[in-house]
């Protein structure tokens, strides 16, 4: 590196010739732009690959986007990393989008979020096999939450998940 700045005659010139050997020109810097892109638009969670992973593996392109002037903002990252995760996932994604201000929400936040309902999933599948059905259960906490439904449509969500439907008619009971 030393060779090609030392005839420079001065340290503006020096730090002109470092940058572009460093970050290249601008046709360079455009391409890396493009392929970091890319990279963000195609990441997927692995299967296999632990939220720490695969938060790991996000951040390094967003910083990669960062340092070549391309920034997101908070809603942009949440939902990319929604929507990059497996479908095992939806339910709590499908929560956060209904609960959090995704606006408001810090990328560092999201993943401690998803990192603890993973701690808690391993926990639960550890215990060994529930006779619940937590998808139900946590769908129906949404709807709870968020008052979605009235009183009335709230019983018959609950009949229907609880009895099995009978192919008799009204008419011949």
């Amino acid at each position: 590196m030393f060779i090609k700045v030392k005839n420079c005659p001065t340290a503006k010139y020096i730090w002109e010739k470092l940058t572009q050997i460093c970050e290249g020109n601008d046709e360079t810097k455009e391409n890396k732009l493009t392929v970091a892109q890319q990279k963000y638009e195609a990441i997927k969670m692995k299967d296999g690959e632990t939220m720490a992973e695969f938060d790991e593996r996000f951040s390094a392109v967003v910083i990669e986007l960062n340092s070549l002037g391309k920034e997101y903002s908070n809603r942009e990252l949440a939902l990319k990393v929604m929507r990059a995760l497996p479908k095992e996932w939806d339910v709590k994604t499908m929560a956060m989008r209904k609960s959090k201000d995704l606006n408001k929400l810090e990328l560092h936040d999201l993943f401690a979020n998803l990192k603890a309902y993973e701690f808690e999933l391993e926990t639960r599948s550890e215990a060994g096999p529930s006779t619940s059905q937590p998808t139900k259960a946590l769908a129906a906490t949404i709807l709870l939450n968020h008052a979605l439904l009235a009183p009335a449509s709230l019983l018959t969500i609950s009949a229907t998940m609880q009895c099995p439907s009978s192919s008799r008619s009204l008419e011949n009971s």
